[in-house]
């Protein structure tokens, strides 16, 4: 009894272990769960970033990157000390990650119906008119026109060239306004950009080359990192600032006018008069490390912002009180609402645009076919627009070409 007593012991044991060893293998896959569809793990692809050409099928081919000249050495990376944006920068490498993507029940097709002018660029962002003319912004080489405008039936009808609005050094988010205006951001030289339709500057807010802090009191008005631009119902502007972890810190910096060094949310009238800011400290309640996505709620005016790197959305009221947070299982790169008033998430390199329950944040259904250059795919799923129809238009900020993803009648 004494050995057979060993032996069951020894038994459990080993079954013990082997159920843990079980458990302590992550799942790769899920079963659809009440609204929640099916998911899966799916693998990265190699970032081209904008070095593509894509005939008139939206067929991508990646490009050669030219190699260096021998003088070139590597820009030295800025020391990263005391502030809370330092952390994580040895999380995992984005070439090496698993990411989650969700079955499509939704009914979308792919078709790639604009034609952009040759040349290498991504297009980080697209917009619609009430015209339903579709405007496009795309990183290019200087000298060449980063802002088209394209009308209905896909024919290109204007480009606005750096003589007019300057070079975007990083061409991020764009969105239309109730006047037809459309906004343009530049990450790295700081400045949102209020062109009218017919392509004219009307209004620059920050200043050009001089990331910074805007400190109303001193009349102190920079930007710092402008991401994205969304607009309430009465015209107030909200602009997302800060890629947080990513960016060069600047808490250290001997400049008095950008030393902060997080990511915030500025909340000006519709002629950019300053009424309030408030700021993210990576961790606790209400607080992001990054203000990547950025949406304001067309029922409630609550602005909701996406936390990209650390999985996140933050939703404030309208007057900048915070209300609560969902975590999400992917990057929440832009944050937009369709005709019906109803939120989804681009999820950057993930590759979908994912439809939310509002009161939850859950995914109730994807668009996209994940990370790469294939029909339906993108290497970074970013800053798109729906149309009438509930139709969405979208670029890709490591591939020049605009996908129309329409649903299947």
């Amino acid at each position: 009894m004494k050995h057979l007593g060993l032996a069951a012991l020894a038994s459990a044991t080993m079954l013990m272990a082997g159920t843990a060893a079980a458990q302590s293998v992550p799942p790769t896959k899920g079963p659809a769960v009440g609204k929640t569809p099916a998911w899966f793990l799916q693998g990265s692809f190699p970032d081209p970033g904008g070095r593509t050409s894509v005939d008139a099928n939206g067929v991508v081919t990646v490009l050669p990157r030219p190699a260096p000249p021998p003088s070139t050495a590597p820009r030295p990376m800025m020391g990263c000390r005391g502030s809370v944006v330092c952390q994580n920068r040895d999380g995992p490498k984005r070439g090496e990650m698993q990411r989650v993507q969700w079955a499509q029940t939704l009914g979308y097709r792919f078709t790639y119906p604009i034609h952009l002018p040759e040349g290498i660029g991504g297009v980080p962002a697209v917009a619609l008119d009430s015209k339903h003319n579709l405007w496009v912004f795309q990183r290019k080489p200087a000298g060449q026109p980063q802002l088209l405008k394209y009308d209905p039936s896909g024919k290109l009808i204007m480009t606005v060239g750096d003589d007019v609005i300057g070079h975007a050094d990083k061409a991020h988010g764009m969105a239309v306004d109730a006047q037809d205006n459309v906004w343009i951001l530049d990450t790295a030289r700081a400045t949102a950009k209020k062109v009218s339709p017919d392509g004219k500057l009307l209004q620059t807010i920050g200043t050009d080359g001089h990331p910074g802090d805007w400190v109303e009191e001193k009349g102190q008005r920079y930007l710092w990192e402008p991401v994205m631009i969304a607009f309430g119902k009465n015209g107030d502007i909200y602009i997302a600032q800060g890629h947080g972890n990513e960016s060069p810190n600047v808490t250290d910096s001997d400049d008095p006018t950008n030393n902060i060094g997080a990511a915030r949310i500025l909340q000006l009238d519709k002629n950019g008069k300053f009424i309030r800011q408030w700021f993210g400290h990576n961790v606790g309640r209400g607080k992001f490390l990054n203000a990547h996505g950025l949406g304001v709620d067309p029922r409630t005016g609550d602005v909701w912002i996406g936390d990209r790197e650390d999985y996140r959305i933050v939703i404030y009221s309208g007057d900048g009180k915070y209300l609560r947070t969902f975590q999400t299982e992917n990057l929440v790169c832009a944050i937009q609402f369709d005709r019906n008033g109803d939120p989804w998430m681009a999820s950057g390199q993930d590759g979908q645009f994912l439809k939310l329950d509002r009161n939850t944040g859950k995914v109730i259904g994807a668009v996209g076919n994940g990370m790469g250059i294939g029909s339906g795919q993108f290497i970074e799923a970013s800053y798109w627009v729906f149309d009438v129809n509930n139709n969405l238009w979208a670029g890709d900020t490591s591939v020049g070409r605009v996908t129309f993803m329409s649903r299947k009648r």
